[in-house]
């Protein structure tokens, strides 16, 4: 499972709107489940589709503080392979049958770049609502508890007043490395207990 988290003014739908705009139609639909806050999106070959194998994708998009996470579940591509060795036992027994199979064969190729073909899309869309997996200003910078100044995290001490920040520096999970709250428990990336 591939797992990207995109800081920023963006919402769970807004992507799950964009990925079924791009992926239900042709020879592949999509259809969103979950609320606002988790959505899931589900992204197969029609079963009536006339070339190509079967395949599918599951996205999962969660709000998380300042952003959202998306996970990518691993790709079913079993019907993709089983459509291509039909084109290669096809090619073994009369070369000329690749000609009726280009249709088939395209669509294969198309479906085992799937993945690939999610990202770019989930990509274009956060950057066109102004999101990016770059931290964003309000997790970078620590706020010192006197004066109230900005401070950038890994400062030992308030740059305005000089008070120590030692307690303010953000935590990070030592089996994922992601930056949690002092009150978690369990790390909201890998889910494991914390401390």
């Amino acid at each position: 499972m591939e797992r990207r988290i995109f800081h920023g003014k963006i919402k769970p739908v807004d992507v799950a709107q964009t990925l079924l705009g791009e992926f239900n139609q042709g020879n592949l639909r999509a259809q969103t489940l979950g609320k606002s806050d988790k959505m899931v999106v589900q992204i197969g070959s029609r079963p009536e589709a006339m070339s190509g194998g079967q395949t599918a994708m599951t996205v999962t998009i969660q709000k998380i503080e300042d952003g959202i996470m998306i996970e990518l579940g691993q790709q079913a591509w079993l019907g993709v392979a089983a459509s291509l060795g039909m084109s290669a036992l096809a090619a073994l027994r009369n070369p000329f049958s690749l000609l009726g199979r280009l249709d088939d064969i395209a669509q294969d190729i198309e479906h085992l770049q799937m993945s690939d073909r999610i990202w770019q899309v989930i990509d274009q869309s956060a950057r066109a609502l102004g999101a990016s997996t770059d931290l964003s200003d309000k997790l970078k910078r620590l706020t010192c508890e006197y004066c109230h100044t900005a401070n950038p995290v890994g400062e030992p001490s308030c740059l305005a007043c000089g008070a120590p920040l030692g307690n303010m520096q953000p935590v990070t999970c030592r089996n994922c490395g992601y930056v949690v709250k002092s009150s978690d428990k369990k790390c909201p990336n890998c889910k494991q207990a914390l401390k």
